[in-house]
């Protein structure tokens, strides 16, 4: 085994995890000396939940974009060169690359969702798949490792990103357990749960992202890289890739085509952008309505902790906006979102409603249901795209080193590197 790097003492903390635009900028400020080349060197260290200073831990505030990937990158690169914090900067761009790779392919998505449905219905049926299951998501497997990530993840809401490979080499190969289930497992529990990067994550785990190759958890790698808190026997050493009998042929880029006119409008804050009062709007709205629901992924229950902290920075984000926008919110959740829209339009007496547009996922699934309401009751919808998505979108047609090339020219061009 590899002796392990030395942390500075104030690198062995836990995270609290507070579900707010303030919190997240503090845990940036703190890291931010370690986005240099101390972070390429040790981030891929999982030295356990109470010692996460060699890594950010900015993906739950970033994934409900409390704060931004722009604010990010700039801060980073307002202290170190981009050679210098380019492996940090890197995995900032790699959730932008997850989003825009799913907006190309919308079909991976419903794919993912039916197979889910129809597993957690065979669940029931399947009494050998139920047990398997259970043991998975209960830690009970008697795989040191895997259990303790399983109880982590319950109990915190977060694993690193490291462990989170090996636990999904491990679902896969070595238990045998179907992809979609471990990854809407990850999906009702990880505060920084994104369905386009844990979709796309299982699915490159599994060798179907990159086609035919996959990624196998060995228990030397896991014994280095977790200082020896575990050494796992029993792992599956050489698997196979899964494979599937269909083509996710990249689709058109996204477009955004209606655009704010004068008229007054009323927008809607969802978990998928906590920010509003950044978006590039062309004047401010008269009022706001924040959308959760009892739902947000599958039939089996959602971790409290996620449920909790997408309530709260919903809530969070309507005190921002009301004070940026001088204007009036409510919040409401509900399953039914164009009941709730259509009265919020009529309460505002507007027909225009604006939304920072919601990429592939639960979000977007449930306000296209709502949709044909909005129109029979004769409400536009305009999505409001973010610059930074325009910019990096496009190049996530294949794989990460597309979109990676791009990232000086990226970053000159949204001028980030001022």
């Amino acid at each position: 085994m590899s002796q392990l790097p030395l942390f500075e003492e104030t690198n062995a903390d836990a995270v609290e995890w507070k579900p707010t635009r303030e919190a997240g900028l503090e845990r940036l400020r703190s890291f931010l000396p370690r986005t240099g080349r101390a972070y390429a060197s040790t981030r891929n260290y999982d030295l356990g939940p109470e010692s996460r200073g060699n890594i950010s831990c900015l993906s739950p505030w970033i994934r409900h974009r409390l704060i931004l990937e722009e604010e990010v990158v700039r801060e980073t690169l307002g202290r170190f060169s981009f050679s210098s914090a380019e492996k940090f900067i890197q995995e900032v761009f790699w959730r932008s690359y997850f989003k825009g790779w799913l907006e190309h392919r919308p079909d991976v998505w419903t794919r993912y969702c039916i197979d889910r449905d129809r597993l957690i219905e065979t669940l029931t049926a399947d009494q050998s798949l139920q047990s398997r299951y259970d043991a998975a998501i209960l830690g009970t497997t008697e795989i040191d490792c895997f259990d303790a990530w399983a109880k982590e993840l319950v109990s915190t809401g977060y694993l690193h990103n490291h462990a989170r490979m090996w636990f999904a080499s491990i679902w896969i190969f070595t238990l045998k357990l179907p992809w979609q289930l471990g990854a809407d497992f990850f999906l009702r529990h990880l505060l920084d749960g994104d369905p386009a990067s844990n979709t796309c994550s299982w699915r490159w785990v599994a060798g179907l992202h990159t086609k035919g190759k996959n990624y196998a958890a060995r228990s030397a790698n896991i014994e280095e890289y977790t200082g020896g808190r575990f050494s796992p026997k029993g792992l599956v050493v050489d698997p196979a890739p899964l494979m599937e009998d269909w083509d996710d042929t990249p689709s058109s880029m996204p477009t955004v085509e209606q655009a704010l006119g004068d008229e007054a409008y009323g927008f809607i804050i969802t978990n998928e952008d906590c920010n509003a009062e950044t978006l590039p709007l062309s004047h401010y709205p008269v009022g706001l309505i924040g959308l959760t629901s009892n739902k947000d992924t599958t039939a089996l229950d959602e971790s409290q902790h996620k449920t909790a902290f997408i309530d709260h920075a919903i809530a969070d984000a309507m005190e921002r906006g009301k004070t940026a926008f001088d204007c009036e919110g409510e919040i409401t959740k509900s399953d039914n979102w164009a009941d709730n829209l259509i009265a919020f339009s009529e309460q505002l007496n507007v027909k225009t409603l604006a939304v920072s547009y919601l990429p592939v996922g639960p979000v977007r699934d449930k306000m296209e249901q709502a949709k044909p309401s909005l129109t029979d009751a004769g409400i536009k919808l305009v999505e409001i795209m973010r610059p930074y998505d325009q910019a990096c979108w496009p190049h996530a047609t294949k794989g990460f080193f597309k979109l990676k090339k791009k990232l000086p020219a990226i970053i000159e061009e949204l001028g980030f590197s001022d």
